[in-house]
């Protein structure tokens, strides 16, 4: 993490002549083309870390997505994207059969492109892409699952409000890998509304009362089963865990009802790879590695600017 807060400290210094000497004509265009549908506010941290970035290299960045979070959409508005010849893209990899090909076509066009939040170093180097920005899911997973086996925790139901982003899944069972458990039926497929996550959460939690612990991938699905547990008198009881931060969240883990939240800073996940194509397209330099985004574990002791800077840049 020392190498990726000083790359960003050192970028902030350097951004600053190329802005002005752009004044306010960019000479490179960038898209990120996320999987989010427009329901999800996690994605607005992603949004103003490539606005950031846009301003102090100078150059545009355009953000674009599926409105209902469609895969077969999200295909589409790549290859549009690519079609607009821009200097690079950004873009997740949530389903590689639906994704790769579309992404592997920019490629061949010639169109830099770098992987982030979804996918794996393996599949970015399949694809074609630079690199790839953000956290490995799996040991993500399994570190926090190790925390808690160490807290006590033999039990777990991971809520996953993204079932076919298989990559996501990965931190599910990263999880049950840190317990020393089979994953076996502890996941269930929450789908995206609020109340059937919460109904669902409700459900398990009511068949299987031995539970010793949840485990929720974002706040899509974290928010509801707040509320679930609650409800439930469970808050304080049951050991909860999170991907991911947003204003509840932060308020839960405040009030002990979330032990701790993995921050996996998407801030970083959208701005530095504006960062790298930037420097990559004016100087020829790239990183030799991808770049690690987190893990990185909050708790109630450790708030500070994640508190101030939820859903903004944490």
């Amino acid at each position: 993490m020392k190498f990726v807060k000083t790359m960003v400290a050192a970028v902030a210094v350097a951004a600053a002549p190329f802005a002005a000497a752009a004044d306010g004509h960019a000479d490179l265009n960038y898209v990120l083309v996320s999987h989010a549908p427009d329901s999800d506010s996690w994605w607005n941290t992603i949004k103003n870390g490539i606005a950031l970035a846009g301003d102090q290299l100078g150059v545009n960045v355009e953000y674009r997505n599926p409105p209902t979070g469609d895969l077969a959409d999200m295909a589409r508005i790549i290859e549009q994207a690519a079609a607009a010849q821009p200097d690079g893209i950004i873009t997740t990899l949530a389903d590689f059969d639906v994704l790769s090909g579309p992404i592997k076509a920019a490629v061949d066009q010639g169109i830099d492109v770098i992987i982030m939040n979804s996918g794996t170093p393996e599949q970015v180097r399949e694809v074609g892409g630079l690199m790839f920005v953000g956290q490995p899911e799996y040991d993500a997973g399994l570190a926090a699952g190790m925390r808690a086996k160490g807290d006590g925790v033999e039990s777990f139901v991971c809520v996953n409000h993204v079932i076919s982003n298989t990559v996501v899944a990965e931190r599910c069972r990263g999880f049950a890998d840190g317990l020393g458990v089979d994953l076996g039926d502890s996941m269930i497929d929450s789908g995206q509304d609020p109340a059937e996550i919460k109904n669902r959460v409700t459900a398990y939690l009511t068949a299987n009362p031995e539970t010793d612990a949840i485990l929720t991938l974002g706040p899509t699905s974290a928010d509801p089963t707040i509320l679930a547990v609650k409800e439930m008198g469970l808050d304080g009881d049951i050991y909860f865990g999170t991907f991911d931060l947003g204003t509840n969240i932060v308020e839960a883990i405040k009030d002990g009802t979330i032990q701790w939240g993995i921050d996996q800073q998407p801030f970083l996940q959208a701005y530095l790879p504006v960062v790298v194509l930037a420097n990559y397209d004016r100087y020829g330099v790239l990183p030799g590695n991808n770049i690690n985004s987190g893990p990185g574990f909050v708790t109630k002791d450790a708030l500070g600017k994640v508190e101030e800077f939820a859903g903004e840049y944490r």
